[in-house]
């Protein structure tokens, strides 16, 4: 349907409506995975409706320049998703800068596949994109995401204490950056 990145073992996808069994699929078999790392979700999150809007809001937003959300699909098993990256509040003139953020299936997590995604990820917001500054910010019991961000290159900044309400408590995060040395 749209634009497609591939790595040595991922393809990057941005998706729409058509997808949204795929997405609901990834969401229900990660549900207790993720849930400790995000904030909580509508209760109608977990319905096929709910994830076809969101697609479809994403892909409107993308359109905007305001985000770009890619899903992760393993080359040799196109029919289950695996995670998705996004660069949200895009913000163009002086600043252009992005927030990072991503999520993996809980069965595929320290095999580097987060690592390979989003160092292609962050060669499209910075040669495409023409971003300046990628933000990641991430709660320091994170030790898994703090070494994918760590191994592509992230520099940190401090902490930015009570930063967001991770499934009902508001947690402190590590806040790191990533500068693009071609702008």
């Amino acid at each position: 349907m749209s634009k497609m990145y591939e790595t040595k073992r991922l393809y990057l996808k941005k998706l729409d409506k058509e997808y949204g069994k795929m997405v609901l699929d990834y969401y229900i078999r990660n549900q207790e995975f993720l849930d400790k790392w995000e904030s909580k979700k509508p209760k109608h999150f977990y319905f096929l409706k709910y994830q076809e809007e969101q697609l479809e809001k994403n892909l409107e937003d993308i359109k905007k320049g305001n985000l770009l959300k890619l899903w992760l699909f393993e080359k040799e098993k196109q029919n289950k998703i695996i995670g998705c990256i996004s660069f949200n509040n895009i913000i163009r003139g002086p600043f252009l800068s992005c927030f990072l953020s991503y999520k993996l299936d809980k069965d595929k997590t320290n095999q580097g596949y987060m690592t390979e995604a989003v160092k292609k990820a962050i060669e499209i917001a910075f040669c495409h994109l023409k971003l300046h500054r990628i933000e990641a910010n991430i709660m320091p019991k994170n030790k898994s995401s703090i070494r994918v961000v760590s191994k592509c290159g992230f520099n940190y900044e401090g902490i930015s204490e009570k930063y967001l309400k991770i499934n009902g408590k508001w947690e402190d995060h590590i806040h790191m950056v990533l500068l693009n040395p071609n702008l």
